[in-house]
Protein backbone atom coordinates (compact mmCIF):
# COMPACT_ATOMS: atom_id res chain seq x y z
CA UNK A 1 0.00 0.00 0.00
CA UNK A 2 1.62 3.64 -0.93
CA UNK A 3 1.07 6.33 1.83
CA UNK A 4 -0.30 9.40 0.64
CA UNK A 5 0.65 11.68 3.27
CA UNK A 6 3.18 11.73 5.86
CA UNK A 7 4.34 13.76 9.23
CA UNK A 8 8.46 14.52 9.75
CA UNK A 9 8.26 14.68 13.41
CA UNK A 10 6.01 13.70 16.27
CA UNK A 11 5.31 17.34 17.46
CA UNK A 12 4.14 18.38 14.21
CA UNK A 13 0.85 19.74 13.45
CA UNK A 14 0.65 19.95 9.77
CA UNK A 15 0.75 16.90 7.36
CA UNK A 16 2.88 16.47 3.45
CA UNK A 17 0.90 15.12 0.67
CA UNK A 18 3.21 12.51 -0.91
CA UNK A 19 0.28 12.02 -3.85
CA UNK A 20 -2.30 14.44 -4.65
CA UNK A 21 -5.13 14.34 -1.86
CA UNK A 22 -9.08 14.87 -3.00
CA UNK A 23 -11.50 16.08 -1.06
CA UNK A 24 -12.79 13.48 0.93
CA UNK A 25 -9.56 11.58 1.92
CA UNK A 26 -8.39 10.58 4.94
CA UNK A 27 -5.81 10.88 6.99
CA UNK A 28 -4.11 8.99 10.66
CA UNK A 29 -1.20 10.87 11.46
CA UNK A 30 0.98 11.81 14.63
CA UNK A 31 -2.73 11.03 16.43
CA UNK A 32 -4.52 13.28 14.78
CA UNK A 33 -7.47 11.68 12.34
CA UNK A 34 -9.78 13.41 9.67
CA UNK A 35 -10.76 13.94 6.05
CA UNK A 36 -9.31 16.31 3.59
CA UNK A 37 -11.39 19.01 2.92
CA UNK A 38 -9.97 21.22 0.23
CA UNK A 39 -7.59 19.51 -2.83
CA UNK A 40 -3.88 19.48 -1.40
CA UNK A 41 -1.23 18.87 -4.08
CA UNK A 42 1.53 16.40 -4.15
CA UNK A 43 4.42 18.26 -1.90
CA UNK A 44 2.02 20.48 -0.20
CA UNK A 45 1.31 21.04 3.58
CA UNK A 46 -2.03 20.38 4.98
CA UNK A 47 -3.31 20.96 8.78
CA UNK A 48 -3.63 18.09 10.95
CA UNK A 49 -5.35 20.52 13.75
CA UNK A 50 -7.51 23.22 13.90
CA UNK A 51 -6.02 26.55 14.12
CA UNK A 52 -6.82 29.94 15.18
CA UNK A 53 -4.76 33.11 13.85
CA UNK A 54 -0.70 33.80 15.00
CA UNK A 55 -0.65 29.72 16.12
CA UNK A 56 3.19 28.47 14.81
CA UNK A 57 2.86 26.15 11.97
CA UNK A 58 5.19 23.09 13.29
CA UNK A 59 7.24 20.70 10.82
CA UNK A 60 10.72 18.88 11.14
CA UNK A 61 9.36 19.80 15.08
CA UNK A 62 10.14 23.33 14.69
CA UNK A 63 8.39 26.73 14.16
CA UNK A 64 8.01 26.89 10.23
CA UNK A 65 5.37 29.17 10.15
CA UNK A 66 2.68 31.03 11.94
CA UNK A 67 -1.12 31.02 10.87
CA UNK A 68 -2.43 34.67 9.31
CA UNK A 69 -6.37 32.96 10.07
CA UNK A 70 -8.25 30.21 10.90
CA UNK A 71 -7.30 27.16 9.43
CA UNK A 72 -9.68 24.21 9.74
CA UNK A 73 -8.37 20.44 10.23
CA UNK A 74 -7.64 18.75 6.52
CA UNK A 75 -7.45 22.23 4.86
CA UNK A 76 -4.67 22.98 2.73
CA UNK A 77 -1.43 25.01 4.05
CA UNK A 78 -0.61 28.41 1.60
CA UNK A 79 0.66 31.23 1.80
CA UNK A 80 -2.87 32.77 2.44
CA UNK A 81 -3.32 31.25 5.95
CA UNK A 82 0.81 31.37 6.82
CA UNK A 83 3.26 33.77 7.12
CA UNK A 84 7.35 32.90 7.98
CA UNK A 85 8.26 32.89 11.19
CA UNK A 86 10.98 30.77 13.14
CA UNK A 87 12.36 29.71 16.69
CA UNK A 88 14.52 32.02 18.10
CA UNK A 89 17.72 30.95 18.44
CA UNK A 90 20.45 31.03 21.43
CA UNK A 91 24.19 30.18 22.34
CA UNK A 92 25.16 26.57 22.80
CA UNK A 93 23.59 25.32 25.95
CA UNK A 94 24.09 21.45 25.54
CA UNK A 95 26.45 19.07 24.94
CA UNK A 96 25.77 17.23 21.74
CA UNK A 97 26.52 12.98 21.46
CA UNK A 98 25.84 11.80 18.21
CA UNK A 99 25.12 8.75 17.43
CA UNK A 100 28.02 7.84 14.60
CA UNK A 101 26.62 5.51 11.60
CA UNK A 102 28.55 2.27 11.43
CA UNK A 103 31.26 2.02 8.76
CA UNK A 104 32.02 -1.68 8.45
CA UNK A 105 29.98 -1.92 5.36
CA UNK A 106 32.69 0.89 3.84
CA UNK A 107 35.60 0.60 5.81
CA UNK A 108 37.41 -1.09 3.17
CA UNK A 109 36.58 0.68 -0.08
CA UNK A 110 38.94 3.07 -1.96
CA UNK A 111 38.79 5.55 -4.76
CA UNK A 112 41.57 6.19 -7.59
CA UNK A 113 42.51 9.73 -6.92
CA UNK A 114 45.34 12.25 -7.44
CA UNK A 115 47.61 11.94 -4.73
CA UNK A 116 48.85 15.66 -4.34
CA UNK A 117 52.35 16.89 -1.87
CA UNK A 118 49.91 18.94 0.80
CA UNK A 119 48.22 15.34 1.30
CA UNK A 120 45.03 16.41 -0.53
CA UNK A 121 43.09 14.08 -2.47
CA UNK A 122 41.93 14.94 -6.62
CA UNK A 123 39.23 13.63 -7.85
CA UNK A 124 40.04 14.59 -11.35
CA UNK A 125 43.45 16.05 -12.59
CA UNK A 126 42.54 19.68 -14.74
CA UNK A 127 45.12 22.25 -15.78
CA UNK A 128 43.56 26.17 -15.06
CA UNK A 129 43.23 28.93 -16.77
CA UNK A 130 41.93 32.17 -15.01
CA UNK A 131 42.14 36.17 -15.31
CA UNK A 132 42.61 38.53 -12.43
CA UNK A 133 40.42 40.71 -14.35
CA UNK A 134 37.34 41.17 -16.27
CA UNK A 135 39.59 42.63 -19.14
CA UNK A 136 41.50 38.99 -19.97
CA UNK A 137 38.29 36.88 -20.42
CA UNK A 138 38.16 37.58 -24.19
CA UNK A 139 42.02 36.39 -23.94
CA UNK A 140 41.02 33.37 -21.66
CA UNK A 141 38.14 32.37 -24.58
CA UNK A 142 41.36 33.10 -27.21
CA UNK A 143 43.44 30.04 -24.98
CA UNK A 144 39.85 27.58 -24.78
CA UNK A 145 39.66 27.66 -28.19
CA UNK A 146 43.14 26.69 -29.11
CA UNK A 147 44.18 24.09 -26.57
CA UNK A 148 40.62 22.45 -26.56
CA UNK A 149 40.89 21.98 -30.09
CA UNK A 150 44.09 21.03 -30.25
CA UNK A 151 44.43 18.52 -27.55
CA UNK A 152 41.12 16.71 -27.91
CA UNK A 153 38.78 18.37 -24.97
CA UNK A 154 36.69 19.79 -27.52
CA UNK A 155 33.12 18.84 -28.57
CA UNK A 156 30.68 19.32 -31.69
CA UNK A 157 27.78 21.89 -30.68
CA UNK A 158 24.85 19.79 -32.20
CA UNK A 159 23.31 23.26 -32.83
CA UNK A 160 25.71 24.50 -34.59
CA UNK A 161 24.69 22.02 -37.34
CA UNK A 162 20.84 22.90 -36.83
CA UNK A 163 21.64 26.48 -37.99
CA UNK A 164 23.53 25.77 -40.94
CA UNK A 165 20.74 23.26 -42.07
CA UNK A 166 18.29 26.35 -41.23
CA UNK A 167 20.95 28.55 -43.22
CA UNK A 168 20.68 26.44 -46.03
CA UNK A 169 16.97 25.97 -46.15
CA UNK A 170 16.52 29.47 -46.08
CA UNK A 171 19.01 30.39 -49.34
CA UNK A 172 17.40 27.66 -51.05
CA UNK A 173 20.41 25.36 -51.03
CA UNK A 174 20.29 21.74 -51.09
CA UNK A 175 21.24 20.47 -47.55
CA UNK A 176 24.27 17.83 -47.98
CA UNK A 177 25.04 14.72 -45.74
CA UNK A 178 28.72 16.56 -45.30
CA UNK A 179 26.54 20.25 -43.77
CA UNK A 180 24.18 18.26 -41.77
CA UNK A 181 26.73 15.95 -40.06
CA UNK A 182 29.56 17.99 -40.00
CA UNK A 183 31.94 17.70 -37.24
CA UNK A 184 34.99 19.38 -35.37
CA UNK A 185 37.86 18.10 -36.74
CA UNK A 186 39.38 17.29 -32.90
CA UNK A 187 42.59 15.00 -32.37
CA UNK A 188 42.24 12.12 -29.26
CA UNK A 189 43.13 12.87 -26.20
CA UNK A 190 46.79 14.05 -26.06
CA UNK A 191 47.29 13.89 -22.42
CA UNK A 192 45.43 11.10 -21.21
CA UNK A 193 46.27 11.70 -17.62
CA UNK A 194 45.16 15.27 -17.50
CA UNK A 195 41.01 14.90 -17.74
CA UNK A 196 40.68 18.79 -19.24
CA UNK A 197 41.65 22.26 -19.12
CA UNK A 198 39.30 24.33 -17.34
CA UNK A 199 38.96 28.31 -18.41
CA UNK A 200 37.20 30.50 -15.69
CA UNK A 201 35.48 33.71 -16.86
CA UNK A 202 34.23 36.39 -14.00
CA UNK A 203 33.34 40.41 -14.16
CA UNK A 204 35.68 40.85 -11.04
CA UNK A 205 39.08 42.13 -10.73
CA UNK A 206 38.66 46.06 -10.63
CA UNK A 207 36.01 48.94 -10.85
CA UNK A 208 34.26 47.36 -7.64
CA UNK A 209 35.38 47.81 -3.74
CA UNK A 210 38.63 46.74 -2.97
CA UNK A 211 36.63 44.24 -0.59
CA UNK A 212 35.68 42.19 -3.61
CA UNK A 213 38.49 42.48 -5.61
CA UNK A 214 40.62 40.97 -2.32
CA UNK A 215 37.33 38.51 -1.71
CA UNK A 216 38.06 37.40 -5.89
CA UNK A 217 41.63 36.62 -5.34
CA UNK A 218 41.45 34.80 -1.96
CA UNK A 219 38.69 32.68 -4.35
CA UNK A 220 40.87 32.10 -6.98
CA UNK A 221 43.61 30.62 -4.40
CA UNK A 222 41.00 28.22 -3.32
CA UNK A 223 40.80 27.06 -7.04
CA UNK A 224 44.56 27.17 -7.62
CA UNK A 225 44.97 25.52 -4.46
CA UNK A 226 42.29 22.75 -4.89
CA UNK A 227 43.01 19.06 -5.64
CA UNK A 228 41.85 18.62 -8.78
CA UNK A 229 43.85 21.13 -10.37
CA UNK A 230 47.82 20.42 -11.27
CA UNK A 231 48.90 23.91 -11.78
CA UNK A 232 47.58 27.16 -13.42
CA UNK A 233 47.82 29.91 -15.86
CA UNK A 234 46.86 33.71 -14.35
CA UNK A 235 46.32 36.24 -16.84
CA UNK A 236 46.55 39.82 -15.40
CA UNK A 237 46.16 42.83 -17.62
CA UNK A 238 48.64 44.82 -14.61
CA UNK A 239 46.93 47.93 -13.73
CA UNK A 240 43.59 46.38 -12.00
CA UNK A 241 42.69 45.54 -8.06
CA UNK A 242 43.34 42.21 -7.79
CA UNK A 243 47.43 42.00 -8.40
CA UNK A 244 49.01 39.16 -8.37
CA UNK A 245 50.56 39.58 -5.68
CA UNK A 246 47.70 39.79 -3.26
CA UNK A 247 46.35 36.06 -5.02
CA UNK A 248 49.83 34.98 -4.39
CA UNK A 249 49.91 35.64 -0.74
CA UNK A 250 46.25 34.66 -0.25
CA UNK A 251 47.47 30.98 -1.91
CA UNK A 252 50.46 31.24 0.38
CA UNK A 253 48.29 31.34 3.49
CA UNK A 254 46.14 28.26 2.50
CA UNK A 255 49.37 26.22 0.32
CA UNK A 256 51.17 23.03 1.99
CA UNK A 257 53.52 20.81 0.78
CA UNK A 258 55.50 21.75 -2.29
CA UNK A 259 54.05 24.76 -4.74
CA UNK A 260 52.21 24.06 -7.56
CA UNK A 261 53.12 25.16 -11.21
CA UNK A 262 51.80 28.40 -12.22
CA UNK A 263 52.47 30.55 -15.54
CA UNK A 264 52.07 34.22 -14.77
CA UNK A 265 51.64 36.53 -18.08
CA UNK A 266 50.50 39.71 -17.44
CA UNK A 267 49.63 41.95 -20.74
CA UNK A 268 51.11 45.30 -19.95
CA UNK A 269 54.66 43.99 -19.10
CA UNK A 270 54.59 41.43 -22.30
CA UNK A 271 53.61 44.08 -25.06
CA UNK A 272 51.15 42.57 -28.11
CA UNK A 273 48.18 40.08 -27.20
CA UNK A 274 50.06 38.25 -29.43
CA UNK A 275 53.50 38.02 -27.58
CA UNK A 276 50.87 37.79 -24.39
CA UNK A 277 49.06 35.03 -25.76
CA UNK A 278 52.58 33.24 -27.44
CA UNK A 279 53.77 33.05 -23.76
CA UNK A 280 50.77 31.56 -22.03
CA UNK A 281 50.41 29.12 -24.77
CA UNK A 282 54.19 27.98 -24.27
CA UNK A 283 54.36 27.96 -20.67
CA UNK A 284 51.23 26.55 -20.50
CA UNK A 285 52.26 22.92 -22.64
CA UNK A 286 55.12 23.17 -20.53
CA UNK A 287 52.96 22.29 -17.46
CA UNK A 288 50.68 19.89 -19.24
CA UNK A 289 53.66 17.80 -19.81
CA UNK A 290 54.47 17.99 -16.14
CA UNK A 291 50.85 17.40 -14.71
CA UNK A 292 50.33 14.49 -17.37
CA UNK A 293 52.72 12.57 -15.86
CA UNK A 294 50.99 11.89 -12.30
CA UNK A 295 48.37 8.91 -12.30
CA UNK A 296 45.47 7.71 -10.20
CA UNK A 297 46.51 5.86 -7.33
CA UNK A 298 43.66 4.34 -4.79
CA UNK A 299 42.63 6.16 -1.63
CA UNK A 300 40.71 6.04 1.05
CA UNK A 301 37.00 7.86 1.65
CA UNK A 302 38.69 9.53 4.61
CA UNK A 303 40.36 11.55 1.69
CA UNK A 304 36.91 12.64 0.26
CA UNK A 305 35.11 16.25 1.26
CA UNK A 306 31.60 16.40 -0.05
CA UNK A 307 30.18 19.17 -0.99
CA UNK A 308 26.40 19.75 -0.33
CA UNK A 309 24.23 21.78 -1.92
CA UNK A 310 20.51 22.17 -2.79
CA UNK A 311 18.89 24.02 -5.80
CA UNK A 312 15.34 24.23 -7.49
CA UNK A 313 14.29 22.49 -4.10
CA UNK A 314 10.81 21.51 -3.99
CA UNK A 315 8.80 19.97 -1.11
CA UNK A 316 10.08 16.77 -1.53
CA UNK A 317 13.33 17.62 -1.13
CA UNK A 318 13.41 17.55 3.08
CA UNK A 319 12.25 14.00 2.62
CA UNK A 320 14.15 11.65 0.03
CA UNK A 321 17.31 14.01 -1.30
CA UNK A 322 18.67 15.73 0.90
CA UNK A 323 18.63 13.17 3.82
CA UNK A 324 20.10 10.78 1.36
CA UNK A 325 22.94 13.62 1.29
CA UNK A 326 22.80 13.68 4.60
CA UNK A 327 23.57 10.30 5.43
CA UNK A 328 26.26 10.33 2.51
CA UNK A 329 27.69 13.01 5.26
CA UNK A 330 27.58 11.19 8.22
CA UNK A 331 29.16 8.02 6.62
CA UNK A 332 31.89 10.04 5.00
CA UNK A 333 32.81 12.42 8.44
CA UNK A 334 32.12 8.68 10.38
CA UNK A 335 35.32 7.48 8.27
CA UNK A 336 37.25 10.17 8.74
CA UNK A 337 36.45 12.65 5.60
CA UNK A 338 35.14 15.66 5.35
CA UNK A 339 31.60 17.64 4.26
CA UNK A 340 31.14 20.49 3.92
CA UNK A 341 27.02 22.76 4.19
CA UNK A 342 26.33 26.00 2.43
CA UNK A 343 24.06 28.44 1.80
CA UNK A 344 23.64 30.31 5.13
CA UNK A 345 19.68 31.81 4.03
CA UNK A 346 19.05 28.48 4.11
CA UNK A 347 19.51 27.72 7.56
CA UNK A 348 16.99 30.02 8.80
CA UNK A 349 15.03 28.20 11.13
CA UNK A 350 17.33 25.29 11.52
CA UNK A 351 19.78 27.50 13.23
CA UNK A 352 19.60 26.02 17.30
CA UNK A 353 20.19 22.32 16.22
CA UNK A 354 23.16 23.50 14.61
CA UNK A 355 24.39 25.41 17.56
CA UNK A 356 23.83 22.65 20.09
CA UNK A 357 25.58 20.35 17.43
CA UNK A 358 28.67 23.03 17.29
CA UNK A 359 31.94 21.17 18.54
CA UNK A 360 33.05 23.96 20.99
CA UNK A 361 31.40 27.43 21.85
CA UNK A 362 34.00 29.01 19.99
CA UNK A 363 32.81 27.29 16.36
CA UNK A 364 28.83 28.13 17.76
CA UNK A 365 29.40 31.68 18.24
CA UNK A 366 30.68 32.07 15.01
CA UNK A 367 27.96 30.40 13.24
CA UNK A 368 25.84 32.67 15.23
CA UNK A 369 27.71 36.06 14.57
CA UNK A 370 28.27 35.24 10.32
CA UNK A 371 24.06 34.73 10.59
CA UNK A 372 23.38 37.56 12.48
CA UNK A 373 25.65 39.59 10.24
CA UNK A 374 24.44 38.41 6.62
CA UNK A 375 20.68 38.79 7.94
CA UNK A 376 21.31 42.07 9.37
CA UNK A 377 23.15 42.64 5.86
CA UNK A 378 20.03 41.36 4.07
CA UNK A 379 17.74 43.65 6.15
CA UNK A 380 19.72 47.08 5.64
CA UNK A 381 18.13 46.72 2.09
CA UNK A 382 15.04 46.18 2.46
CA UNK A 383 15.38 42.07 2.09
CA UNK A 384 15.32 39.29 4.24
CA UNK A 385 16.12 35.71 4.69
CA UNK A 386 11.83 35.60 4.76
CA UNK A 387 12.24 36.41 0.97
CA UNK A 388 14.10 33.41 0.10
CA UNK A 389 12.47 30.89 -1.60
CA UNK A 390 11.85 31.33 -5.20
CA UNK A 391 8.56 31.07 -6.96
CA UNK A 392 9.57 27.54 -8.27
CA UNK A 393 9.77 26.70 -4.64
CA UNK A 394 6.63 28.05 -3.65
CA UNK A 395 4.63 26.35 -6.33
CA UNK A 396 5.90 23.01 -5.51
CA UNK A 397 5.04 23.44 -1.45
CA UNK A 398 8.34 25.59 0.00
CA UNK A 399 6.18 28.34 1.02
CA UNK A 400 7.82 29.54 3.58
CA UNK A 401 11.93 30.44 4.31
CA UNK A 402 11.75 28.31 7.25
CA UNK A 403 10.38 24.74 5.64
CA UNK A 404 12.72 25.78 3.23
CA UNK A 405 15.63 25.72 5.37
CA UNK A 406 14.53 23.06 8.01
CA UNK A 407 14.27 20.76 4.60
CA UNK A 408 17.99 22.15 3.59
CA UNK A 409 19.70 21.66 6.72
CA UNK A 410 18.89 17.95 6.77
CA UNK A 411 22.21 17.64 3.93
CA UNK A 412 24.11 17.81 6.98
CA UNK A 413 23.05 14.90 8.63
CA UNK A 414 23.57 14.40 12.19
CA UNK A 415 27.41 14.77 12.58
CA UNK A 416 28.75 17.55 15.39
CA UNK A 417 29.71 21.15 13.50
CA UNK A 418 33.55 20.23 13.32
CA UNK A 419 34.13 23.91 12.26
CA UNK A 420 32.58 27.08 11.00
CA UNK A 421 33.92 28.64 7.62
CA UNK A 422 34.00 32.51 6.21
CA UNK A 423 33.23 32.31 2.35
CA UNK A 424 36.91 31.73 0.84
CA UNK A 425 37.32 30.19 3.80
CA UNK A 426 39.69 26.90 3.35
CA UNK A 427 38.56 23.26 4.92
CA UNK A 428 41.31 23.12 7.55
CA UNK A 429 39.54 19.99 10.20
CA UNK A 430 37.69 16.96 8.98
CA UNK A 431 34.29 16.46 9.96
CA UNK A 432 30.89 18.55 8.94
CA UNK A 433 32.59 22.04 8.03
CA UNK A 434 29.38 24.81 7.39
CA UNK A 435 30.51 27.14 4.52
CA UNK A 436 28.95 30.86 4.91
CA UNK A 437 27.32 31.47 0.80
CA UNK A 438 24.59 32.35 -0.26
CA UNK A 439 21.80 30.21 -1.32
CA UNK A 440 22.07 31.52 -4.83
CA UNK A 441 23.25 27.96 -6.53
CA UNK A 442 26.39 29.05 -8.85
CA UNK A 443 27.79 31.61 -6.08
CA UNK A 444 27.15 28.60 -3.43
CA UNK A 445 28.78 25.72 -5.73
CA UNK A 446 31.33 28.59 -6.88
CA UNK A 447 32.36 28.93 -2.62
CA UNK A 448 32.53 25.01 -2.04
CA UNK A 449 35.04 24.48 -4.68
CA UNK A 450 36.75 27.32 -3.68
CA UNK A 451 36.88 25.80 -0.04
CA UNK A 452 38.27 22.35 -1.08
CA UNK A 453 35.12 20.29 -2.02
CA UNK A 454 36.78 17.69 -4.21
CA UNK A 455 32.75 16.29 -4.94
CA UNK A 456 29.58 18.12 -4.44
CA UNK A 457 26.21 16.54 -4.24
CA UNK A 458 23.49 18.97 -5.40
CA UNK A 459 19.83 17.54 -4.53
CA UNK A 460 17.53 19.26 -6.72
CA UNK A 461 13.47 18.55 -7.25
CA UNK A 462 12.72 20.93 -10.11
CA UNK A 463 15.68 20.23 -11.60
CA UNK A 464 18.63 22.82 -12.60
CA UNK A 465 21.77 21.74 -14.89
CA UNK A 466 24.50 23.77 -12.81
CA UNK A 467 27.51 22.43 -12.42
CA UNK A 468 31.51 23.68 -11.26
CA UNK A 469 34.52 23.42 -13.51
CA UNK A 470 37.48 21.65 -10.89
CA UNK A 471 34.76 19.85 -8.93
CA UNK A 472 32.50 17.23 -10.17
CA UNK A 473 28.34 18.09 -9.36
CA UNK A 474 26.33 15.01 -8.74
CA UNK A 475 22.60 16.01 -9.53
CA UNK A 476 20.29 14.13 -7.19
CA UNK A 477 16.36 13.57 -8.06
CA UNK A 478 13.94 14.28 -5.46
CA UNK A 479 11.21 12.54 -7.20
CA UNK A 480 10.91 10.13 -9.80
CA UNK A 481 8.47 12.31 -12.11
CA UNK A 482 11.88 14.96 -12.29
CA UNK A 483 14.26 12.01 -12.97
CA UNK A 484 12.15 10.95 -16.20
CA UNK A 485 11.21 14.52 -17.30
CA UNK A 486 15.23 16.00 -17.18
CA UNK A 487 17.31 12.42 -17.65
CA UNK A 488 20.38 14.30 -19.01
CA UNK A 489 21.11 16.66 -16.04
CA UNK A 490 19.99 13.98 -13.56
CA UNK A 491 22.53 11.39 -12.29
CA UNK A 492 20.32 9.98 -8.96
CA UNK A 493 17.09 9.57 -8.28
CA UNK A 494 15.68 9.36 -4.74
CA UNK A 495 12.18 9.04 -5.72
CA UNK A 496 11.60 5.54 -3.91
CA UNK A 497 11.98 6.85 -1.20
CA UNK A 498 8.51 9.01 -1.52
CA UNK A 499 6.84 5.74 -3.16
CA UNK A 500 8.13 3.77 -0.57
CA UNK A 501 10.45 1.30 -2.82
CA UNK A 502 13.84 3.11 -1.27
CA UNK A 503 14.76 3.78 2.38
CA UNK A 504 16.73 6.99 3.12
CA UNK A 505 19.78 4.13 4.52
CA UNK A 506 19.62 2.09 0.90
CA UNK A 507 19.49 5.42 -0.97
CA UNK A 508 22.86 6.45 0.39
CA UNK A 509 24.33 3.14 0.03
CA UNK A 510 23.91 3.06 -3.80
CA UNK A 511 24.74 7.08 -3.87
CA UNK A 512 28.02 6.66 -2.05
CA UNK A 513 28.97 3.80 -4.58
CA UNK A 514 28.43 6.40 -7.40
CA UNK A 515 30.55 8.82 -6.06
CA UNK A 516 33.54 6.53 -5.48
CA UNK A 517 32.94 5.70 -9.47
CA UNK A 518 32.76 9.46 -10.25
CA UNK A 519 36.03 10.51 -7.89
CA UNK A 520 37.70 7.50 -9.67
CA UNK A 521 36.81 8.96 -13.39
CA UNK A 522 34.87 5.90 -14.82
CA UNK A 523 31.75 8.25 -14.60
CA UNK A 524 31.27 11.61 -15.66
CA UNK A 525 28.36 13.69 -14.06
CA UNK A 526 25.77 14.96 -16.51
CA UNK A 527 27.27 18.33 -15.78
CA UNK A 528 30.25 17.38 -17.15
CA UNK A 529 29.32 15.70 -20.12
CA UNK A 530 26.98 19.06 -20.88
CA UNK A 531 30.06 21.28 -19.67
CA UNK A 532 28.11 23.01 -17.21
CA UNK A 533 30.92 24.78 -15.82
CA UNK A 534 29.30 27.74 -13.70
CA UNK A 535 31.69 29.89 -12.07
CA UNK A 536 29.99 33.10 -10.17
CA UNK A 537 31.84 34.53 -7.76
CA UNK A 538 29.85 36.17 -4.26
CA UNK A 539 30.17 39.54 -4.11
CA UNK A 540 29.71 39.83 -0.76
CA UNK A 541 26.42 42.11 -1.92
CA UNK A 542 22.99 40.54 -0.73
CA UNK A 543 22.43 37.74 -2.36
CA UNK A 544 19.91 35.06 -1.25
Amino acid sequence: MINKALCLDPVDNVGVALTDLKIGDTFDLNGYKGNIISEVAAKHKFALKEFDSGEEVLMYGTIVGESTKSIQVGEAITLDNIKHKIREFREQGTTYNWNKPTTEKIKEKTFLGYQRSDGQVGTANYWLVLPMVFCENTNVKLLQDAFEKALGFAVTNPYENQVRNLVAAYQNEKITESLSESKIDTNSRVFEQIDGIRFLTHDGGCGGTRGDSDTLCALLAGYINHPNVAGATILSLGCQHAQVAILQDRLNKIQKGSQKPLVVCEQQTEGTTDQLLQKAVNETFKGLIEANKIERTPAPISKLVIGLECGGSDGFSGISANPTLGRVSDLVVASGGSAILSEFPELCGAEQPIIDRCVNPTVAKKFIRLMDEYANAAERVGSGFDMNPSPGNIKDGLLTDAIKSCGAAKKGGTAPVSDVLDYTEYVKVPGLNLLCTPGNDVESTTGLAGSGANIILFSTGLGTPTGNPVCPVIKVATNDKLTARMPDIIDFNTGGIISGAETIESCAEKLLDLIIEVASGKIKTKAEQKKNYDFIPWKRGVSL
